[in-house]
């Protein structure tokens, strides 16, 4: 296989708010750290461990300010996106590196208040739904193009 993958997904809590820049041309970026934990009984000790990585989120323009306006500290979010590293130069001279997780997809998990915001995504229009969390919402059926009228075939199915 020569083609390779850059792909991260990420189910975790908000750490603060998104900080917002915002750009000349009209761009904006958003910044916000996500909490993943896990846990596990050490098989020596019995004991329960737990063990929180935080990452660095990047989200772009309209995304960002979507994030800006619903994400708050202590939400949990499905983060998707690929990684990034930065290297730069701090005050001294150092070189310093930072990684991130640019984000191209998001989905909000934690129930919002009265509005009937359950979660929304970047990926398609807003989900807004005053239906409780806990609904399933239909799925489209899936649709072949140019096939919608083919009722004369010979399969015997």
């Amino acid at each position: 296989m020569s083609g390779t993958l850059n792909k991260v997904m990420l189910i975790g809590h908000t750490g603060d708010d998104v900080k917002m820049h915002y750009f000349e041309g009209g761009g904006a970026i958003g910044r916000f750290p996500l909490a993943t934990n896990e846990t596990y009984t050490n098989r020596t000790t019995g004991e329960r461990v737990s063990n929180t990585e935080w990452h660095n989120i990047v989200v772009r323009n309209k995304g960002a300010e979507i994030c800006e306006k619903y994400l708050k500290k202590g939400d949990k979010v499905y983060v998707e996106g690929r990684i990034k590293t930065r290297k730069w130069q701090d005050e001294s001279g150092a070189e310093r590196y930072s990684t991130e997780i640019q984000c191209t997809d998001f989905t909000f998990l934690t129930p919002k208040d009265a509005s009937g915001m359950t979660s929304q995504s970047t990926g398609a229009q807003p989900a807004q739904s005053n239906a409780p969390a806990s609904t399933p919402k239909p799925s489209p059926s899936p649709v072949s193009p140019g096939y919608e009228d083919d009722d004369e075939d010979d399969l015997p199915f």
